[in-house]
């Protein structure tokens, strides 16, 4: 199983590099590049939470009458990674999921939240996803982005879900973004404080621990199936791909929105 888990890295690898390197992020240069940026990837911060409880409620007992079920292992890095992301505190001891952080941090900077909000709340009222998601006018980057993880979700299967949380939605954050977040932090504190702690703060709960337990819960729920292991591996790198295009959606609106206001200031001149 080590050596299929070798496999997966070793094919998803140049897709990671892409992501890694992407050019959206020296596209963000400033606030409203940043504010751009968030308001695509707060969908991903959003449908993470859907593919963790797809996990929770398939491979621990969520359930009543409560029996123990599957690896003990698997039930603890679950709820672990769940109490963590359903349930962190924000920078002023205050109990907050991951994603009400997120929307914290983007209103703090001044980023607009309606499209996510408005989304949001259509899927609560009707649960038609899809319809929600073209009503709120979400981006199709981030349309097609959320579409594919239920895609995932609706399939049933564990293993898939698994392989795509583990190798499809482990966040890559690189080093450059992290400074240039900092270096914007250095001049702006009032408008990207909560955007630094939830970076810090997801950095500092996603650890080695929970990226060998779920290397460990894949290979335990895909065995030694050659074609489990094959679909696992195609679902991972389409997942990768849906997250390239939404990094491209939002590379594109930034420098949209870059161009409009410099074209802006020429009108003025």
């Amino acid at each position: 199983m080590t050596e299929q888990i070798e496999k997966i890295k070793h094919t998803i690898e140049p897709l990671r590099q892409e992501i890694m390197h992407h050019k959206v992020y020296a596209a963000i240069k400033n606030i409203d590049d940043l504010k751009v940026f968030m308001q695509y990837h707060v969908y991903a911060v959003w449908d993470f939470m859907s593919l963790l409880k797809a996990l929770q409620n398939k491979l621990t007992c969520t359930s009543v009458p409560w029996f123990p079920k599957g690896l003990a292992d698997t039930r603890y890095l679950i709820n672990e990674i769940v109490v963590g992301e359903e349930s962190d505190i924000d920078s002023f001891g205050n109990r907050k999921s991951h994603f009400e952080l997120y929307i914290d941090a983007m209103k703090q900077c001044g980023a607009d939240t309606s499209q996510i909000e408005g989304f949001i709340n259509l899927l609560q009222k009707d649960g038609n996803l899809k319809a929600a998601l073209t009503a709120s006018n979400t981006p199709k980057e981030a349309y097609e982005f959320v579409d594919y993880t239920f895609k995932i979700i609706g399939t049933e299967k564990a293993f898939l879900q698994s392989a795509v949380f583990t190798f499809g939605r482990e966040d890559l954050i690189p080093g450059m973004f992290l400074s240039m977040v900092n270096d914007i932090h250095k001049n702006f504190p009032e408008s990207i404080s909560i955007f630094k702690y939830y970076l810090d703060r997801h950095i500092e709960v996603d650890g080695d621990h929970h990226s060998q337990l779920a290397l460990q819960m894949t290979a335990h729920l895909c065995g030694n199936d050659q074609q489990i292991w094959k679909e696992a591996e195609e679902a991972t790198v389409e997942a990768l791909k849906k997250r390239l295009a939404l990094w491209d959606g939002a590379y594109h609106q930034i420098l949209k929105s870059s161009s409009h206001k410099t074209n802006e200031c020429i009108r003025r001149v």
